[in-house]
């Protein structure tokens, strides 16, 4: 005989089914972001703006010194968080297809060099991570935000990537990245920007 308490009882486990599923999820879903300032990104078709940073091995790097190749320039919010590793990952996997169409990827986030040394290190990336712990640069390319999830981050760089050519100029831009298979549309947009440039 079917009661109340009986059918509260018989739905408890789907309650709490649909409860942990949510748990799994939340992760994965990103946090609304509130940009810190009012810089727009630099524009498509204008001159990428030149910075030297260092990277996770202490050497300053600066734009200007990779001309003559096309550079990914990719702003992350957080070493090794979960969307950030599964971007960076990416990016480190498909590796030799951005060598083959003579391009660099470069990763900048707010993290200091220790910690993007050893993140490098742990997860086995070694292409460049830059840090930008003034948070000059992040403001300069209009990729600042806060997360109000993570007050205790404050400002940290928002997730946007700018392809720049070999001569130094910005011909394509992704605002408010999905790290998942970023990097598969990022080789897809160079190899159509490099087949119109021909």
């Amino acid at each position: 005989m079917r009661t109340p308490r009986n059918e509260a009882l018989r739905a408890l486990p789907y309650f709490f089914l649909t409860i942990a599923l949510l748990g799994m999820a939340l992760p994965a879903i990103h946090a609304p972001a509130i940009h810190a300032d009012g810089n727009p990104p630099p524009a498509v078709g204008t001159m990428a703006p030149d910075f030297t940073l260092n990277s996770q091995e202490g050497t300053a790097i600066s734009l200007h010194s990779l001309r003559g190749k096309w550079v990914v320039l990719y702003f992350y919010p957080k070493d090794r968080t979960q969307g950030c590793t599964i971007e960076a990952h990416a990016f480190q996997r498909d590796q030799a297809q951005y060598e083959a169409k003579n391009a660099i990827v470069v990763g900048v986030s707010v993290d200091t060099v220790e910690s993007h040394k050893d993140w490098c290190a742990k997860d086995g990336m070694n292409f460049k991570m830059l840090s930008d712990a003034d948070k000059q640069v992040v403001a300069l390319y209009g990729s600042t935000m806060t997360i109000p999830q993570m007050p205790q981050w404050g400002t940290v760089a928002a997730r946007n990537t700018f392809i720049i050519d070999p001569s130094g100029k910005i011909q394509k831009e992704f605002i408010k990245v999905n790290p998942t298979g970023h990097s598969e549309e990022v080789l897809a947009a160079l190899a159509d920007l490099q087949k119109n440039a021909k």
